[in-house]
């Protein structure tokens, strides 16, 4: 029996989206096919194919393929309709207990972070960013805790992509600045927002990451400065450091 008769016909698109999901490398077709075995026309035809329907693209019209927006919003779909979900809410809630601020979860999106979780403060004084809300990368801590974790030639390449617009006088406004700056999260695991995004807010982000150790998310929490320092956040960043590795476990179970 031949490998295209013996790989049914409805798991050969999931495979391949399969193979460039674990993969960190933008891959041609006939590199996705030293995984399958396929007759190579056949996996060039379904790459063209999840090509023309948006879960795979090629930039630059380059021969390589990467995942693409449909295929991203397919996985935050199936993530968030999970049973994790709830998992990841009541970790969420003792992160919020424990710290006394709002609480979120945020994945990276075209448009920035976008938040897909929040446990709000009791406090009356609180900064409304709903569930949904997407922020910018160069100016928030999730966003830079993303950035951090990318190699220092993809993170180069995306900060050089991004508009670095000034929020607050303290918003990072040139490529040199922040990509030091991420240098240092990369090393200390942890990021901070020192009134970046608004006036009067502070934030720490840590990553949430795979079992291959790449990032997934990032959990945060945010407060006014009248209530929280940022020494005070530093000093309870295991708190974070912890629900992060739940989170982790939850997400990616070792059976």
């Amino acid at each position: 029996m031949s490998d295209e008769e013996r790989i049914p016909t409805n798991l050969r698109t999931l495979m391949i989206l399969e193979i460039l999901g674990k993969s960190d490398q933008a891959m041609t077709a006939t590199q996705i096919n030293d995984h399958l075995g396929l007759p190579k026309q056949t996996v060039h035809r379904l790459c063209v194919t999840l090509e023309e329907e948006g879960f795979l693209t090629r930039p630059g019209n380059a021969k390589k393929y990467q995942v693409a927006r449909r295929l991203r919003d397919l996985g935050s779909g199936l993530l968030h309709n999970s049973r994790d979900h709830i998992a990841r809410h009541q970790i969420l809630k003792s992160v919020a207990a424990a710290v006394g601020e709002t609480v979120n979860y945020a994945r990276p999106g075209n448009a920035g972070m976008h938040y897909l979780d929040r446990v709000e403060t009791d406090w009356p004084f609180r900064i409304q960013l709903p569930v949904g809300t997407s922020v910018p990368f160069h100016c928030t801590a999730s966003g830079k805790a993303f950035l951090a974790s990318l190699t220092p030639k993809k993170r180069a390449a995306l900060v050089a992509s991004l508009n670095l617009q000034q929020m607050t006088a303290h918003t990072h406004v040139t490529q040199e600045s922040l990509l030091d700056e991420l240098g240092r999260i990369r090393k200390q695991g942890y990021a901070l927002d020192q009134e970046e995004f608004m006036d009067g807010m502070i934030a720490i982000a840590v990553p949430v990451v795979d079992p291959n150790g790449r990032f997934v998310a990032g959990v945060a929490y945010h407060g006014p400065t009248q209530r929280m320092s940022l020494d005070e956040a530093v000093d309870k960043k295991d708190i974070l450091l912890d629900a992060a590795a739940k989170l982790s476990k939850v997400m990616f179970p070792e059976d």
